[in-house]
């Protein structure tokens, strides 16, 4: 019985830990999606996501300041629900996904503005072009869950960017160039996320470059 005992209370610790005090997480790909929306002519905003291709996060709860994110995102994975507007948007008008497979985020701070919504400040690299940008966001919930065994977190963001700023200039007359974008992210504690994120990009680097 004292086993037994000992045991549940090793494993609720075990489920507590992370919890209790900043933790990586790595991005959950089948619950994190980034989903843009663009005016048609005056007609109505066309849709398309993209999905993030790797990357981690770093949160605590008790100060936000301490937060961290880098994020790589798969241009070519660009879904309009349509092959040949896919094409289109990944092309060299756009996000030019063939000449910049990824676009690069990466944070510089994190500012808490209420109970649940912050601001994340960073670095946003697409098509060779850097530009800052400030992300608003809610967090909406820290978990452990039973449906894996881990502990979640997950956050919805949304703002709007200026495509021109990253040299995306073509169609302006009748493609809207205020692109609003939508985060819907969820990521696993996983404390070897940072590690496994730089190994990843390390990887992938040309064998010249490494």
């Amino acid at each position: 019985m004292r086993v037994s005992i000992l045991r549940g209370l090793l494993l609720l610790g075990c489920v507590l830990a992370p919890l209790a005090q900043a933790a990586e997480y790595r991005f959950d790909p089948v619950h994190s999606a980034v989903v843009f929306f663009v005016d048609h002519d005056g007609y109505s905003d066309s849709v398309g996501r993209l999905k993030i291709a790797r990357g981690w996060f770093r949160f605590d709860p008790k100060d936000w300041a301490d937060s961290r994110v880098v994020a790589d995102i798969a241009l070519g994975s660009v879904d309009m629900d349509d092959k040949d507007w896919d094409r289109v948007v990944a092309g060299s008008d756009f996000l030019d996904a063939k000449a910049h497979p990824y676009a690069h985020f990466v944070s510089t701070s994190v500012e808490k503005t209420g109970p649940d919504t912050g601001i994340v400040y960073g670095q946003l690299s697409l098509r060779g072009h850097t530009e800052g940008i400030a992300f608003p966001f809610r967090f909406n919930k820290r978990a452990f869950t039973i449906f894996g065994l881990h502990t979640v977190a997950g956050f919805t963001g949304i703002a709007t960017l200026d495509r021109k700023l990253w040299g995306m200039r073509a169609f302006d007359s009748v493609i809207g160039v205020r692109v609003k974008v939508l985060l819907e992210i969820e990521g696993i504690a996983d404390s070897s996320a940072e590690r496994d994120y730089q190994r990843a990009v390390a990887a992938a680097q040309p064998a010249a470059a490494r």
